[in-house]
């Protein structure tokens, strides 16, 4: 006979795109025991994300730096997870910090993957009760199915699920119209996520300026750049070289306005970051350019979405910018041309439109 679970703790401890995509394996979670309030461990970077969505009941926030001494608030975590008596941990990486917190806080059942970001060994799975093997090719396969087979080899489901993100609020729909009320009136909306969270992620400035001269020769568009408030110098930096006017929004946005504003754009044309799983889940246009990491691996999971990259046979690279072989002007960034993202984002955007 299935075991029931009742109160099911979800560690994910991980970047915001790693979350939106882990929401996917917790919606099996949901199919697998309905009943169950499911919370999530998480870092609070990535809380607006979470909070209010369809598939996690609570969030617990568990602020730390892996280098700093952080035993009281370890101590302190412990106690709150005793306290919530959880029945199940659920693991969706191999961090040892909390398979620790389960460990200690006596959570009877506890389930990890064996892998799930590399193949390097690790003695983290000796905390789980239940170690699930990930049979497949990590490289290959997306990030999304390996959080999902976690679930379902624990649970025996075979189902695959979307990932799920928060519910986007009056109050987030009233910020994305503020914001709107602030781009020319045209008759398309067009966004850009110009800066990945390093160098290998990040498109040439200059290659998204000429997109943006194409397509603004073509369309009555406005342009808006999104991103994080430690990204806004460097979008200034690409709309100083920009021959046609473009809004910055980054840092104006929460993570569910930002989702509300993406879903009143036509198009969204950007890098792989956290947006960009955002982005996925509200049905967006959109091409998302992949440097020295693997669509293969990190597709948007959205029928809209199309990638490009240029597939180096390094990829994917763990080099620092500053070492790539081909430096100053990395294969895995430059093959990917402009020519073809405007293209891609032409028939996207269908027949060209005049200017009122």
């Amino acid at each position: 006979m299935k075991k029931i679970y009742k109160n099911i703790l979800v560690n994910a401890l991980v970047n915001l795109g790693d979350v939106v995509l882990t929401t996917s394996a917790i919606a099996l979670l949901k199919k697998a025991y309905p009943d169950a309030r499911v919370t999530m461990l998480a870092r609070p970077v990535v809380r607006q994300a979470v909070e209010n969505n369809p598939v996690i009941d609570d969030v617990i926030l568990f602020d730390y730096k892996a280098k700093q001494n952080s035993f009281g608030k370890m101590l302190a975590m412990v106690k709150e997870l005793k306290r919530r008596q959880f029945d199940l941990s659920i693991s969706f990486d191999r961090k040892l910090r909390p398979a620790l917190l389960a460990w200690l806080a006596g959570i009877p059942v506890r389930v990890g993957p064996d892998r799930v970001f590399d193949d390097k060994p690790s003695r983290v799975p000796w905390l789980y009760t239940d170690t699930i093997h990930i049979a497949h090719d990590l490289e290959t396969n997306l990030q999304a199915e390996t959080y999902q087979a976690i679930i379902r080899g624990f649970t025996g489901l075979t189902e695959h699920a979307q990932p799920v993100f928060a519910r986007i609020t009056p109050e987030a729909e009233k910020e994305a119209e503020r914001l709107l009320t602030k781009l020319p009136n045209a008759q398309k909306r067009i966004a850009l996520c110009v800066k990945g969270t390093f160098p290998l992620k990040t498109w040439p400035k200059e290659s998204f300026v000429a997109v943006v001269d194409r397509l603004a020769a073509r369309y009555d568009a406005s342009f808006f750049i999104v991103g994080a408030p430690n990204d806004r110098e460097y979008a200034d930096e690409v709309i100083a070289a920009m021959h046609h006017p473009v809004q910055n929004f980054c840092g104006d946005t929460s993570l569910v306005s930002l989702a509300a504003l993406l879903k009143r754009a036509d198009l969204l044309i950007t890098v792989d970051t956290g947006a960009t799983h955002i982005a996925a889940t509200t049905g967006i246009s959109m091409i998302t350019m992949y440097g020295c990491t693997s669509p293969r691996r990190w597709h948007p999971i959205n029928k809209n979405a199309v990638v490009f990259t240029s597939d180096e046979p390094c990829c994917p690279c763990t080099c620092r910018a500053d070492e790539c072989p081909s430096n100053p002007k990395p294969n895995c960034l430059w093959h990917v041309t402009p020519e073809s993202i405007a293209e891609a984002a032409e028939r996207m955007l269908g027949k060209e439109t005049t200017k009122r």
